[in-house]
């Protein structure tokens, strides 16, 4: 994700990512970084990003929005913001956005919250299938409890709208397990974020090296064949130089543990 290069340009991300063995890079929208993926963004400018990028032989896993949806107050600009993006994606050929659950807001009932995001996401849906674009609701804020994302998921009901599991946050705050956390979203798997740290939330640290086991996650998804994208999430920490290539590295030992 661009947090780890937020300096640097689309071209200079699209060079990191073949420099270091990445499949696909994932633009972070409406957070000032240099790469130029944004709703703003000109039809022509769109096409040359499209271009660039299928050129580069490095895909565009997925773009990630800021998008909530539990605050009532906001439902109408949270649906508007959506489709903007849905359309930006399916310009620039991303396959997938990335959106949260959002804070509940005091006052809002878990299952209110549950009944807007529901509402909000179907309201997307038909369009994200029209687009070949795939909604991808994160295990984040007051949604790292799978069974709640799961929860919307069931309901909504709609190829177009899935699962980003990241798989941080639901040991972390939640206090789920990697196995349970996984068979509640299981059928909704379409995106992933990873990183590592200590269960405490005291911050980040090498992939093997904290609480967040990798290496089921890895097993796990071996288990449904999941073909997609586990795109790594480290947000104001080392250079990129030190990290990148080192994660990746740790995480292709544990692919090959696999085989």
């Amino acid at each position: 994700m661009s947090f780890s290069t937020p300096a640097l340009d689309l071209a200079g991300m699209l060079e990191v990512a073949r420099k270091y063995g990445y499949d696909g890079i994932e633009p972070r929208l409406d957070s000032n970084h240099a790469h130029g993926i944004e709703v703003a963004a000109t039809a022509a400018q769109r096409n040359a990003i499209r271009s660039q990028v299928q050129a580069s032989g490095i895909a565009l896993a997925c773009l990630a929005t800021s998008i909530t949806y539990a605050d009532p107050s906001r439902t109408d600009e949270m649906i508007g913001q959506t489709r903007e993006r849905i359309d930006l994606a399916s310009d620039v050929g991303a396959p997938a956005i990335r959106v949260f659950g959002g804070k509940i807001p005091d006052g809002v009932t878990r299952e209110q919250a549950i009944d807007l995001l529901v509402s909000s996401l179907s309201k997307v849906a038909d369009q994200a299938g029209e687009r070949g674009v795939t909604v991808c609701v994160e295990t984040h804020d007051h949604w790292c409890d799978p069974t709640h994302v799961a929860a919307v998921l069931a309901r909504v009901d709609h190829p177009a709208v899935a699962a980003n599991w990241d798989i941080m946050h639901p040991v972390r705050t939640a206090k789920v397990t990697m196995d349970d956390a996984f068979a509640a979203l299981k059928p909704y798997i379409r995106h992933l974020h990873i990183h590592d740290g200590p269960a405490d939330a005291s911050g980040l640290a090498p992939i093997g090296t904290g609480d967040i086991d990798h290496r089921r996650a890895l097993q796990l998804l071996a288990t449904i064949g999941y073909d997609g994208f586990l795109s790594g999430e480290w947000i104001n920490w080392e250079p990129y130089e030190i990290h990148l290539p080192r994660e990746l590295a740790t995480m292709k030992r544990f692919e090959k543990e696999l085989v």
